[in-house]
């Protein structure tokens, strides 16, 4: 059976830092829940941490991993056991520093894309401290840079409100130009997507990752360098002032 992923409904559910759940699977230190708010690692995201609590006592948990299936690496020699109801605890600190970065990933992607003729995203890693984003192709120089820089933190300074929606790729590719939203990337027999939407369609990209509810709390931008990775790829790595 899938596990429930809490932090998936909305934008505000990305919010939540405590749950209840039961225990369901049991292997080794890898724990399986019946549902969560951890995110696992995937899409450029790195996992939630935080901790399981149970009989007053606290399980720190290490690394989250899994699509359908979350599971939850956690200390060795805890004693949890199957059918045991727990609370989750997420490291808030560490969540809402992805869920800034992700989402200006997702801005800094759409002001590449309008700016320099419609470059894709192709590549991308969201920490809670730096990130990076892949693009192809181009090839920055300091004015470009520069521009980006500042149309990106002119947009967070203006906000827009995030949202989520189900969308069919019929739906999303009557908005979205399809290599704008890489749906070459999703696999043809997945029809119905979450979709994460900056205000009035600034960005609109199927995203399982978790977002804040308004640009504006990103804050600013600081770009912290260039790379080439060959073949028209160059590599855009940032941080967000006072992460």
């Amino acid at each position: 059976m899938p596990t429930q992923k809490l932090y998936m409904d909305s934008i505000k559910s990305c919010y939540l830092k405590e749950f209840n759940a039961e225990v369901i699977n049991i292997i080794g230190d890898m724990i399986e829940l019946d549902k969560t708010l951890f995110y696992p690692v995937g899409g450029g995201q790195d996992w939630d941490q935080g901790i399981i609590k149970h009989h007053n006592k606290q399980i720190n948990v290490l690394e989250v991993k899994g699509r359908e299936k979350i599971t939850h690496l956690v200390e060795p020699n805890h004693d949890l056991e199957i059918g045991q109801t727990i609370e989750g605890q997420i490291d808030w600190k560490r969540r809402y520093a992805h869920m800034k970065m992700h989402t200006a990933q997702h801005l800094i992607s759409a002001v590449v894309y309008d700016l320099f003729d419609g470059v894709r995203t192709v590549g991308n890693q969201i920490r809670h401290d730096r990130s990076r984003i892949d693009f192809n192709p181009i090839n920055f120089d300091d004015e470009m840079l520069t521009e980006l820089i500042i149309e990106t933190n002119e947009r967070i300074k203006r906000g827009a409100e995030l949202k989520v929606k189900i969308m069919s790729r019929d739906e999303i590719n009557e908005i979205m130009p399809p290599e704008r939203t890489n749906m070459d990337l999703v696999p043809p027999n997945v029809e119905n997507l979450r979709v994460v939407v900056i205000g009035d369609n600034l960005d609109l990209c199927p995203c399982a990752g978790t977002h804040i509810q308004n640009i504006s709390e990103i804050g600013e931008i600081e770009f912290l360098g260039k790379k080439s990775k060959g073949k028209g790829t160059q590599r855009f790595s940032y941080t967000l002032k006072d992460f």
